[in-house]
């Protein structure tokens, strides 16, 4: 076969066959309905199609093949057409920020021999402080004169924020260094900076998204569909301007990450226009006393912040798409807020991942679902999926926050202030949450309580605490409160939890949707089923179901928060579904600190190894250093009847502090400084215990088989052993010598494989990896295992935590001897496993 080309094909022995375009229609028509037909199924195609009785059924075969290698190369020209467009507006865009770099090097030089000739003693002008600053103020009381709220004073504050947001986007004006942990590449989101040395955090991002300026620029205009803390953006006026642009006054206002700090709220001008050269601009700043211009008075519970000179600037890509630069330069009036908190409110990289880098995301999800609009899982449609994330994240953020003008008023608490209670019965929130079921049952419910507190972590990351959180809800969830809380918002009354409604057992997890961006900041929508064993004749059913979002689990995103939210949902999971959202946000309080120097060391040989990285930053004995502080703020709400007031209140205050009991005990024993005292979860890394396991697993392996398990064992001492063993290839698991043998130690390999952590391997048992046909190997070979040390087990497929299909070439198992020449454990080793 060779090629296929004007109704001919080529067979094996070089010979043309030639079709009639009747004969090319009718086989283009099978292969539309039938690709890749089998031997039967060609011969059927033949005798229902009487054109084409005469072409033997190779020749149809070999027509196919053709048909198929044409279409695979008409797509792959296209990817690569598509590939070579990115690549050459990305190669404009680094040319681009080349020259800013050696322009903001040009004037590092140049004011570095500026101040060498200042400091000679030959120097004979006045460089007192007193006077530089008050020549700075001269001048700049000449170049911006004073301006009032008139539209000529205006279009005056616009133009110098148009001419100072370019001078931030493209030129020196900010000290721009590269953000830690953002990969460069081809396939990265874009090339992000944050600010070195200026007044208040700035982040920059530049990159190219797949939709046209106008697109991008409505988009983004529209703060609230893709930046989850803004709560509102009103547009309070808008002015035409003589070269065809706009300048709207703004009112906006941001929700507060914690119960420990005030929302912010922001007075903008924003200024629409379009260059010379046909980009697209959209810039913003405050309006203060500074420019002279409207004013907008206090509003209660929150804190007036400011927007220095800030916006997009977006130009137009040959082939289609768009070339974007966006910069954020925020004052967040970090004063106002408790200094452990202070991090979160000062640090440029905290901005950069929460505004600039999710404005960036967010374009390219839009992009990606654009030109793939096919239904997903449970037959939704991406933008209604990426809309009920909205609604559970706004949802959380309403109730964390309580703000007055949504109907929320605190209760008297209980005498101690752990735990914050507050209540809404006002009609704007019931019914928004449409607390009516197709059914035509109405709840019963007519108020919402939330009960909320934040806490101080020490020495977890945040991302492992919350995959720990994800995987094991039974750790600090209530089965009683999740069953009170799913029967609140449904049909007919329900009571406090008492006796149990049901015995709700283990939890699936049924994924929903994710972001593009995989390997950077993962968020994953998702319904969680609780599997339950109710009575026939309970009132909730036999299963729960709860919608969940989940986000921040990259451990090195600099700047991250991550999130586990979740909502009772009704088993027809409609899209207008009641939601009362409650859940977790852990945020890192060091993230600014890592980020603040332009001079930081990156750790370059992190970014090459492989596997998960929560598994790494939690499991290697080398990173186990260290401290580090995070807050954690808990926010739970409760559909009630206002007479059971009381009751539920007292109620959500213990179910909360429950949680924060649980979420200690698991951040104590997931902190590396309690390795040793807490070992009960798992072995704890560069302990002896574990140097010991390591010694023992390599003289067993060489005393059953014969064999050296690792090259260096026998060189070196019993660190480099644990070492070497860690970062072995293959995947090494230790599971108990008992009748139902529980997982008790692995490698980084062995964690990736399985899909889980030290902490949490502990809860697999060595049945469960193993499909049929490896539990019935497993049974045939155990007792030879045990009789002669060891087994080997024939290739096949096991499962890991998350009930992912893995193959495997071969296995090889062996009894781990100790010191008394008893058997301490087996171990297993999987060669070459990957993924189905």
């Amino acid at each position: 076969m060779a090629s296929c080309k004007d109704g001919k094909s080529v067979l094996d022995n070089g010979k043309y066959v030639r079709y009639t375009p009747e004969q090319v229609e009718a086989l283009e028509r099978l292969y539309h309905d039938c690709p890749k037909p089998s031997s039967m199924r060609r011969q059927q195609l033949i005798r229902e199609c009487p054109i084409l009785s005469n072409i033997e059924p190779k020749q149809i075969k070999v027509w196919f093949q053709n048909r198929r290698c044409r279409e695979k190369q008409r797509k792959e020209a296209s990817r690569l057409q598509n590939v070579n467009r990115k690549l050459t507006a990305m190669n404009k865009l680094l040319m681009e920020e080349n020259d800013r770099l050696q322009k903001q090097v040009s004037q590092l030089v140049y004011e570095n021999g500026y101040f060498r000739r200042q400091t000679t003693p030959l120097a004979t002008k006045d460089t007192s402080c007193e006077s530089v600053v008050t020549s700075g103020q001269h001048q700049l009381t000449s170049q911006h004169p004073s301006r009032d709220a008139s539209p000529a004073g205006l279009l005056s504050i616009a133009e110098e924020t148009l001419t100072e947001f370019l001078s931030k986007a493209t030129g020196t004006a900010v000290e721009w260094v590269q953000m830690p942990g953002m990969k460069p590449g081809p396939d990265s989101i874009g090339i992000i900076a944050i600010s070195y040395g200026c007044t208040g955090v700035a982040a920059r991002a530049c990159g190219l998204v797949g939709l046209e300026p106008t697109r991008v620029s409505e988009i983004l205009k529209d703060r609230p569909s893709w930046f989850r803390d803004c709560r509102a953006v009103d547009v309070l006026n808008v002015l035409p301007t003589a070269n065809g642009g706009t300048i709207e006054l703004l009112y906006m206002q941001l929700y507060a990450p914690t119960t420990l700090a005030p929302a912010r709220d922001f007075w903008l001008l924003r200024y629409t226009t379009v260059m010379d050269d046909g980009s697209l601009v959209v810039c913003e700043r405050s309006l203060g006393n500074t420019q002279n211009g409207p004013s907008m008075p206090p509003v209660q519970n929150f804190v007036r912040a400011e927007i220095l000179p800030s916006g997009y600037l977006i130009r137009p890509c040959e082939g289609g798409g768009s070339i974007i630069h966006i910069v954020d330069h925020m004052n967040l009036e970090a004063w106002s807020v408790p200094e452990v908190l202070r991090p979160l409110y000062e640090s440029s990289a905290v901005l950069a991942q929460k505004t600039t880098v999710a404005a960036l995301r967010y374009l390219r999800q839009i992009a990606q679902e654009v030109t793939q609009t096919n239904v997903t899982n449970w037959g939704r449609r991406p933008a209604a999926l990426r809309a009920l994330g909205q609604r559970l994240s706004r949802g959380f953020n309403e109730a964390l926050n309580g703000l007055a003008d949504e109907g929320w008023s605190m209760i008297d608490s209980d005498g101690m202030d752990d735990v914050s209670i507050l209540v809404n019965s006002s009609p704007d929130k019931l019914m928004g949450l449409n607390l009516s079921f197709a059914n035509g049952f109405s709840s019963m419910s007519n108020a919402v309580m939330c009960a909320k507190a934040s806490m101080l972590l020490q020495n977890v990351p945040p991302a492992i605490l919350l995959r720990f959180l994800r995987e094991h809800r039974s750790e600090w969830a209530d089965n009683n409160i999740d069953a009170y809380a799913a029967a609140a918002i449904k049909l007919g009354p329900c009571s406090l939890p008492g006796a149990r409604v049901g015995n709700f057992g283990g939890q699936v997890i049924l994924p929903l949707a994710h972001t593009v961006e995989h390997e950077e900041a993962r968020l994953l929508l998702e319904v969680i089923q609780l599997e339950g064993h109710a009575p026939e004749d309970a009132i909730m059913p036999r299963d729960m179901f709860l919608l969940q979002l989940c986000s921040g689990m990259d451990e090195n995103a600099v700047g991250t928060c991550a999130e586990l939210i979740f909502a009772p949902i009704d088993a027809s999971f409609a899209d207008d579904a009641p939601l009362l959202p409650s859940g977790f946000r852990i945020i890192s309080l060091e993230s600014g600190k890592e980020a603040s120097s332009p001079n930081r060391t990156l750790d370059l040989t992190s970014a090459l190894e492989t596997g998960p990285v929560e598994n790494k930053v939690a499991n290697d004995p080398h990173t186990i250093g260290g401290s580090s502080r995070s807050v954690m703020t808990i926010a739970f709400q409760f559909a009630f009847e206002s007479h059971m007031q009381e009751s539920v209140a007292s109620m959500a205050r213990q179910y909360v502090r429950s949680i924060i009991s649980s979420v200690q005990r698991v951040a104590l024993a997931l902190s590396p400084s309690h390795f040793g005292s807490h070992g009960g979860l798992r072995l704890p890394l560069g302990t002896p215990e574990a140097h010991t396991l390591a010694r023992w697993i390599c003289q067993s392996y060489r005393c059953f088989l014969g064999l050296e398990l690792l090259k260096s064992s026998t060189d070196h001492g019993s660190e480099s052993i644990l070492k070497s063993l860690w970062h072995h290839s293959d995947a090494i698991i230790c599971c108990s010598a008992k009748a139902l043998p529980v997982f008790t130690f692995a490698n980084q390999a062995g964690l990736d494989m399985l899909e889980t952590t030290l902490v949490a391997l502990q809860d697999i048992t060595l049945e469960k990896i193993f499909d049929d046909h490896g539990k019935k190997n497993l049974c045939t070979e155990f007792p030879l295992i045990m009789q002669q040390g060891f087994a080997c087990l024939q290739g096949g497929i096991c499962l890991s935590s998350m009930s992912r299909p893995i193959s495997y070439e071969r296995a090889v198992a062996w009894k781990v001897m100790n010191e008394e020449d008893t058997a301490h454990c087996i171990c297993f080793m999987f060669v070459n496993w990957s993924f189905v």
